[in-house]
């Protein structure tokens, strides 16, 4: 980068930051979202809750559906 261009970009400074900033915490967000450990300790709650009738059948069904589809990773 030029010396013209890094003066004139200059303002746009912070907002490149934020921009990065969402990016990063995107990127976290998601590998949390997806971590195949994470989504097994979530399927363990699931089945503690039908074990002790906090959830019934249909709605572990769900839930499991749902953690099953995160586990093949995000939609393209």
């Amino acid at each position: 980068m030029g010396l013209f261009t890094g003066l004139v970009t200059l303002p746009l400074a912070p907002v490149r930051g934020v921009v990065w900033l969402a990016e990063v915490l995107q990127e976290q967000a998601e590998a949390q979202l997806y971590d195949p450990g994470r989504i097994a300790a979530e399927m363990q709650e699931i089945a503690d809750a039908v074990a002790a009738g906090e959830m019934s059948e249909e709605e572990a069904a769900e839930a499991e559906e749902e953690l099953v589809a995160r586990l093949h990773g995000p939609p393209r």
